[in-house]
């Protein structure tokens, strides 16, 4: 099969991989549908994270299952199938807690742009849909296995509640799908910060009420100025970086909450600072595999749509101008078809 595999800082290439096989009963082997990069892939890509040798990349995907190990009887080959990034068996005591991206047996994935990929912990970890869905849902349900995924946990971290005023720290596709989970949860006013006009523009269409361009102690102070001098009950921090974090720890009312899913990089948090803030915070790899049935269902039915936030299709043998059209902040994600 084929491929995408990160050599250096800037260097994806395409090439020829082993297939994959079935090495465990609890694995499956799934054809890719549609797969994608996502902005996590970027911290390598730019040099910000060790590469080390050459290896494949990927951690979403949607697809067709091929096959199935001999433990494997929730999913049959030729369904198609959801999954999240982080396998689970949904049976361990963390799963069964709702907490299945710390599964006993959990496994990140990261080999899924390619044409087929090996799932581990199958039995688990892929929902299929009810039949084949069109073409038209591809994208969302692919949104679905992370970046939806990842924002409606950010959401339900920052305890998003009806009537309440939430901000979306990051204009990536997480937090866009943010905005999607806090207008689904009832938000009333949704904030969200961003300074790219194209990604503004969305995040309205998906329910955001305000734009805060400013960032920094110039974004908390627009943010305090548009909840009363107090700050938000909700802050969804959708980056990583330790601006965003301060930014979100900032903008959130004493007795607010702040969901963070933006995998963190040098981030510091301040104790003493959180001690007298009376802000809670939350955070962590999203638990996909618990929201699945709900998402899925909010996609098929058009409630909700965040393959929106994919604005560049690309054929999987370029997935090299996948990387550099979102680095480049050309694209917001860039989808990929085998």
């Amino acid at each position: 099969m084929r491929g995408a595999v990160i050599h250096a800082p800037g260097d994806v290439r395409f090439e020829q991989l082993e297939d994959p096989k079935i090495l465990h009963p609890t694995d499956a082997v799934i054809r890719t549908v549609a797969t994608c990069v996502c902005g996590s892939d970027l911290w390598p890509y730019r040099g910000l994270e060790p590469i080390g040798d050459p290896h494949p990349m990927g951690h979403e995907y949607v697809g067709i299952v091929e096959e199935v190990g001999n433990g494997v009887t929730s999913v049959k080959p030729g369904q198609f199938v959801v999954g999240s990034f982080a396998t689970s068996d949904n049976t361990c005591a963390n799963c069964r807690n709702g907490w299945q991206s710390s599964c006993l047996h959990r496994e990140f994935m990261s080999t899924c742009q390619a044409d087929y990929v090996r799932i581990p912990n199958a039995q688990g970890t892929l929902v299929a849909t009810d039949g084949h869905p069109d073409g038209e849902f591809v994208p969302s349900l692919l949104a679905v296995s992370d970046v939806m995924g990842t924002g409606w946990y950010a959401a339900l971290a920052a305890e998003v509640k009806p009537g309440s005023t939430a901000v979306v720290v990051g204009d990536g596709a997480v937090g866009l799908c943010g905005v999607i989970a806090a207008k689904e949860l009832g938000a009333e006013r949704i904030i969200a910060m961003s300074r790219h006009e194209p990604r503004q523009t969305l995040a309205l269409e998906f329910g955001a009420t305000d734009i805060v361009t400013e960032r920094g102690d110039q974004g908390v102070v627009r943010v305090k100025e548009l909840t009363g001098g107090i700050g938000a009950d909700s802050v969804l921090e959708c980056v990583g970086t330790p601006e965003a974090m301060q930014q979100a720890l900032r903008s959130a009312r004493p007795g607010g909450n702040v969901g963070f899913v933006g995998v963190p990089h040098e981030v510091q948090v301040d104790g003493q600072e959180l001690f007298f803030s009376h802000v809670g915070l939350r955070g962590g790899p999203a638990p996909v595999r618990r929201y699945l049935p709900d998402l899925i269902e909010r996609v098929v039915t058009g409630r909700i749509n965040p393959g929106k936030v994919f604005d560049l299709t690309l054929p999987l043998d370029q997935v090299a101008e996948g990387y550099k059209a979102m680095d480049e902040r050309r694209a917001i994600k860039s989808l990929l078809k085998p």
